[in-house]
């Protein structure tokens, strides 16, 4: 296995590892503080990621590496408790601490967007001729490999969190976009759609339906990134 494969996984795996940590952490602290203790008792609200490792290892460390392996970028999941009995009380509030997820990661596309910006003004990076996930910015200067580290790393950072905010934000359950709809409805409608959704099953269909919208829309998402990246550059 070559060297540049392993560092590129390793620079994956940190990212992705990093930026799915923010999300649960996320989640977790505002369940907290929205009333629910229970990730809070069981140390999630940190950026640690022992906890986040603990309770899912095959979705944040095995399914990740197999996923670079096959596909060359990585892929994941993990999970944060909840009292279920919170959730159907105060439904609202148990949107609020779902939608708390994908705009922890949509902060991160965005500091990863500024830094990019900064590096390019500073003349380390410049935008891609062609850009892909990877390359959403590369180093000015050829054989800078500091420089070219750290473009590889804010391209990754940048896109992957924009794909995790985007992925996570598709209304279907379990995705975390699922419960936008509670937050618009009456209190005795909202329980009745979490008992809907909340059947045995219903989970893993949806993921299967959300992977597969989320495949049609992939190109336009991609699109967007870029010009919300260089509104100025018109990329085919």
């Amino acid at each position: 296995m070559e060297t540049g494969f392993v560092l590129m996984g390793l620079i994956w795996f940190f990212i992705m590892a990093f930026s799915t940590v923010c999300h649960e952490a996320a989640h977790a602290y505002a369940a907290w503080k929205l009333g629910d203790s229970t990730a809070y008792q069981g140390g999630q609200v940190t950026l640690d990621p022992s906890p986040h490792f603990e309770r899912e290892p095959v979705g944040m460390i095995l399914i990740p590496w197999i996923s670079y392996l096959y596909n060359g970028w990585m892929m994941g999941w993990a999970s944060c408790p909840y009292d279920p009995f919170w959730a159907r009380l105060y439904p609202k509030k148990s949107a609020l601490m779902s939608l708390a997820g994908p705009i922890a990661n949509l902060i991160l596309a965005i500091g990863a967007g500024v830094c990019i910006h900064i590096g390019i003004e500073g003349g380390f990076f410049t935008n891609p001729p062609e850009a892909d996930m990877t390359h959403m910015v590369v180093s000015a200067v050829e054989g800078n490999v500091v420089a070219e580290a750290f473009a590889l790393g804010l391209s990754i950072a940048f896109f992957l969190n924009f794909i995790f905010f985007f992925f996570n934000l598709i209304p279907i359950p379990p995705l975390d976009g699922s419960v936008v709809l509670i937050i618009l409805l009456p209190n005795h409608l909202a329980n009745k759609y979490q008992d809907f959704v909340q059947q045995p099953g219903f989970s893993v269909m949806g993921v299967v339906l959300a992977w597969y919208v989320f495949n049609l829309i992939f190109p336009s998402i991609f699109h967007l990134s870029l010009s919300l990246l260089y509104p100025n550059i018109i990329y085919s």
